[in-house]
């Protein structure tokens, strides 16, 4: 290839490279802080002034979602009778409509006996995440009486390599309950930032993680919108909940269909745009990379058990958790119906930020410095 050629693309390039810098930085000076906040970012920062994206990792979603080898499917009675991958697809416990949302449910169509346990699913993500942002869109989510789902991560290990439960509750509540349960050691700061309330029992906060202690309750808070979980939440036509886990906080947002952010909807998360979450557990009182390792997604409906079966005396549901199992229309809501679970990785980038208006320009340079390659790409493939 001739040298005037190639020389010539460089300047074009370079030319190129010194317009967008220019106008960015043109931008930054003419252009009033306030007025640039307004401008939405993916540029992330850590609390040191760092900087990084959220990248796509990981989606489940549509017809791939149940695709064998992404998910294991526990098949033992828990007690539930939760049922392998064959018997989940044959009696349509798990099933993906035309409209490709998947659907994850509990039998609701047969009658049994007093003191058979109830078919329902349970899956466990094959992959493993050690920090990752976790977006959960959801029509539905299961509750009802005797009901108790999660959506939750959790170490092989359990519990020195830590559980994060994200969505969890029992019965008809309206409040998802966030949890943490670990090794001695981890707690929760509770003057951290969050708009939950620290769940409590018998008079004491829940402020210990330790999985050994207090029954098991671990570390918890309670969202405060009753839309977080239950009949409201479907009524509102389901919504997203989302969990941050890095180095600086494990944090969970959710939000009802008309408060989804823009940034979400768009697949360029930026958390530090959604205001305070729900609930956090900060490093500043627990080590994350030692409690929290290699974890699998899950998703499960379960019946009575330790939670749902010791409360349910007090729930205001009527009989007993028992005899609530024999009738399957007692459990028509209890369905996960999913337009699509996705994980994002967090990628570093060179540099820190001091102020707080400067996100949107180097949005511009980096979108030049993306673009080059594809240039080049064309250009030596038409030489």
């Amino acid at each position: 290839m001739p040298f005037l050629r190639r020389n010539g693309l460089w300047t074009v390039l370079a030319l190129i490279a010194k317009a967008s810098y220019n106008e960015a930085f043109s931008t930054l000076a003419s252009t009033s802080p306030s007025t640039l906040l307004t401008k939405r970012s993916n540029i992330n920062i850590n609390p040191n002034g760092s900087t990084f994206l959220w990248l796509p990792q990981d989606e489940y979603s549509g017809k791939t979602f149940f695709e064998q080898v992404r998910w294991d499917f526990f098949a033992y009675p828990d007690p539930t009778n939760y049922v392998n991958t064959t018997e989940a697809w044959r009696k349509r416990l798990v099933y993906i409509e035309a409209d490709e949302t998947v659907i994850m449910k509990a039998d609701d169509t047969t009658w049994l006996d007093r003191g058979v346990f109830r078919d329902s699913v349970r899956i466990s993500s094959k992959a493993v995440y050690n920090t990752g942002l976790f977006i959960l869109d959801l029509n539905q989510a299961p509750w009802g009486c005797a009901v108790w789902p999660a959506f939750w991560t959790v170490g092989g290990n359990w519990p020195w390599n830590g559980e994060i439960d994200i969505i969890e509750g029992v019965h008809d509540n309206q409040h998802n309950q966030v949890a943490w349960h670990t090794a001695p050691g981890c707690n929760l700061d509770t003057t951290g930032n969050f708009t939950g309330t620290i769940s409590s029992s018998t008079g004491h906060n829940h402020t210990d993680c330790n999985a050994f202690i207090n029954s098991n309750s671990g570390c918890g808070i309670t969202e405060w919108s009753r839309a977080s979980y239950g009949p409201y939440f479907d009524t509102q036509g389901g919504g997203v909940y989302a969990m941050k886990w890095d180095e600086n906080s494990i944090a969970i947002w959710s939000f009802y269909r008309a408060a989804v952010p823009q940034d979400i909807e768009e697949g360029s998360p930026n958390p530090s745009n959604w205001g305070y979450p729900s609930a956090t557990l900060e490093s500043s009182k627990c080590n994350l990379g030692q409690y929290f390792v290699n974890h699998s997604i899950v998703f499960d409906i379960t019946f009575c058990g330790d939670w749902a079966g010791n409360s349910y005396a007090t729930s205001g549901c009527p009989g007993t958790c028992e005899d609530r199992l024999m009738n399957p229309k007692n459990f028509e809501n209890a369905t996960w119906s999913i337009n699509s679970l996705k994980v994002y990785r967090k990628q570093p980038l060179s540099g820190r930020l001091i102020n707080s208006a400067i996100p949107n320009a180097i949005n511009d340079i980096l979108t030049v410095w993306m673009t080059i390659p594809i240039v080049l790409v064309h250009y030596f493939l038409g030489a």
